[in-house]
């Protein structure tokens, strides 16, 4: 027996960690806490945007990722990722997100990272837990892209399971959960049919149902099907399209009409 056939090749894995924390102090918001290790970064914009980066490049079977937040009482703030976080085909194991989010009482996160991209053969799971206080409000927003539809990239296999959910205390506001497989992603009405990208945005607040009307006047891109509906102190907007840009330009005026600001530095590079 050739002595090099018994060697097996142990595949290095990336992991990390990054976590930040604010409160207000003298009316204006400050950084309390900051840690981070391994592949995890967060960088700190303007004292209450917080950036997250996977330095890894992407993720794959095996590989975990973990970002947390804190906001003090009163504390108003956005998070956002410093691009696309792609995860790539696992030929092992499964890639492991996880986001989690504590914003008390009287105080308002935007938590808008950009595209995750999957690629054919990806295999991962995440899971997104934003928690608010009492009188505490959350603006969210999540895209999924299969493949880079520019490079003639195909996805035809992928396992991806994706838990959202957003809670005050311990009783669910919002609890979405996405399982893409095979079956899931054929182009059939059943499926995803002939869309390739989706997003989804969820406004917690006792007055999203006013911003109804608004919001739906910037639903005008031919390219991405949009649709918007609220429930008290809750509004939903769900995209689909056949190629991610046409679906971020139109995410973009839905992200800016509910915020009344410019989007993350980030988001307009």
């Amino acid at each position: 027996m050739n002595a090099m056939s018994s060697i097996t090749t142990q595949l290095e894995r990336s992991t990390g960690r990054a976590q930040a924390s604010f409160a207000l102090r003298d009316g204006r918001v400050r950084l309390t806490d900051l840690a981070q290790r391994g592949s995890a970064k967060a960088i700190i914009l303007d004292g209450s945007e917080t950036v997250f980066l996977n330095t890894s490049g992407g993720l794959t079977g095996g590989d975990a990722l973990d970002y947390r937040l804190q906001l003090g009482a009163g504390v108003k703030a956005t998070a956002t990722t410093q691009t696309a976080e792609r995860v790539y085909r696992a030929t092992e194991d499964v890639a492991r997100i996880s986001v989690k989010m504590d914003v008390d009482e009287g105080a308002h996160l935007d938590w808008l990272p950009q595209e995750t991209i999957l690629f054919d053969r990806a295999c991962a799971t995440r899971r997104t837990e934003i928690t608010l206080a009492k009188g505490a409000t959350c603006l969210m927003a999540e895209t999924v892209v299969l493949g880079r539809a520019a490079m003639g990239e195909t996805v035809r296999s992928l396992d991806f399971h994706d838990l959202r959910l957003i809670q005050r205390h311990k009783t669910p506001l919002h609890l979405e959960v996405l399982r893409l497989d095979q079956a899931r992603i054929k182009f059939s009405a059943a499926g995803l049919a002939d869309a390739r990208a989706f997003a989804t945005v969820v406004l917690i607040d006792p007055d999203a149902a006013g911003a109804l009307p608004a919001l739906r006047a910037t639903l005008t891109h031919d390219a991405v099907r949009a649709a918007a509906s609220s429930l008290p102190g809750r509004l939903v907007i769900r995209l689909m399209a056949r190629d991610g840009w046409p679906l971020r330009r139109q995410l973009a005026e839905i992200l800016t009409c509910l915020r009344r600001t410019p989007l993350p530095r980030v988001w307009q590079t």
